[in-house]
């Protein structure tokens, strides 16, 4: 009964309508249909200039309400450049609105059909103003890309020699994140060796390298402030993206291809959070690119922390080797390879 109800209303909606169309025809007829096109014309040009003034109210009171929910400072040299490359183009781009939204409804007013004005002016078009409307468009846009390109360059270029490195591997759902040990050199990896179980990213045991490498699978990265890092990114599975938006950063994380992001931290966790109020602040990593149904739950966070405090956490750190003890191989020193030594417990079962 309802439903019969709601349908006889907006049955009777149309009908309305209907019937407004047709009292609105027949006062046309009988007022004549030109004061009535005359009239429509002012109406609707008024009302392009009252949209056009709460349009540009409208906005700003959005930026107004929204601002609150803009991400906080750059904490890295490199996202203060890019925060004020975004500042420049939205200055640009905004005058540019501005300007061709004012002129486009002032038009629509401006030269309304009238008593006076029975026919637009035909103007097929002029040389001087295409080269205008084109080259000063042409030169803006170049100026921004190489602003863009710059920035871009510097987090792509090698990283200075005294910076830290971390690699960052991203899988469905979650990130890996390795650090090299006391020899400050990552090993090599190989995917054919992937074991969920006790090798999550294929280190390869032949290279010593590996012996002293640390992974944390729980997507927490530990960063030193004021020191440049670089990250070596890439994927187990399918192509994710590593974003840390308070950096002003991102890469994407690519099977079978490694790449690479350097910066350097500027503000501590601890400073953040006394600069947001927010007790509980933590730099994200966020994945960028959809990767799948869990996608929604792949976040990383960072820890950005001073030297002292890093070189203590990762003093307390096992190595994954020790963690894992893979039986099959050992690293040593070399290319070859041997059996690696029982535990005691392994031992005590043998025998």
């Amino acid at each position: 009964m309802a439903g019969f109800i709601i349908f006889l209303l907006v049955l009777l909606v149309f009908v309305i309508i209907y019937q407004i169309g047709k009292s609105s025809e027949l006062a046309s007829i009988i007022r004549g249909e030109e004061y009535v096109k005359l009239k429509t014309n002012r109406t609707i040009a008024s009302l392009f200039v009252v949209f056009f003034i709460l349009g540009i109210y409208g906005i700003w009171k959005c930026n107004e309400y929204f601002k609150g929910m803009m991400l906080p400072v750059a904490a890295c040299k490199t996202g203060e450049r890019y925060d004020s490359m975004f500042m420049v183009t939205l200055a640009v781009t905004g005058v540019v609105f501005f300007a061709t939204q004012a002129v486009l409804f002032w038009f629509a007013f401006k030269y309304q059909s009238s008593e006076k004005r029975k026919s637009s002016y035909f103007f097929s078009h002029s040389n001087s103003l295409e080269v205008i409307w084109t080259t000063i468009p042409a030169i803006a846009m170049t100026i921004l890309v190489a602003i863009g390109l710059r920035n871009w360059f510097e987090v792509t270029a090698p990283a200075p020699a005294n910076a830290m490195v971390v690699e960052i591997v991203g899988k469905q759902f979650n990130w890996l994140v390795r650090y090299p040990g006391k020899d400050n050199e990552l090993g090599v990896r190989d995917f054919r060796k992937i074991n969920d179980a006790n090798n999550v990213l294929g280190l390869d045991w032949s290279d010593p390298h590996n012996a002293d490498d640390i992974i944390s699978a729980t997507g927490e990265m530990h960063l030193v402030v004021n020191r440049p890092v670089k990250l070596l990114i890439g994927s187990r599975d399918v192509i994710h993206d590593v974003g840390l938006p308070h950096f002003r950063l991102k890469m994407d994380a690519v099977p079978g291809i490694s790449s690479t992001l350097s910066f350097t931290p500027t503000i501590t966790t601890a400073e953040m959070k006394t600069k947001t109020g927010n007790p509980d602040f933590v730099y994200e990593i966020a994945c960028d690119q959809l990767c799948g149904s869990g996608h929604y739950s792949m976040r990383g966070t960072i820890i950005v922390e001073t030297q002292e405090e890093y070189d203590a956490w990762m003093a307390k750190q096992p190595t994954y080797y020790s963690n894992n003890k893979p039986t099959e191989v050992k690293p040593v020193a070399g290319n070859t390879t041997e059996k690696a030594e029982p535990k005691a417990t392994e031992k005590a079962m043998i025998n």
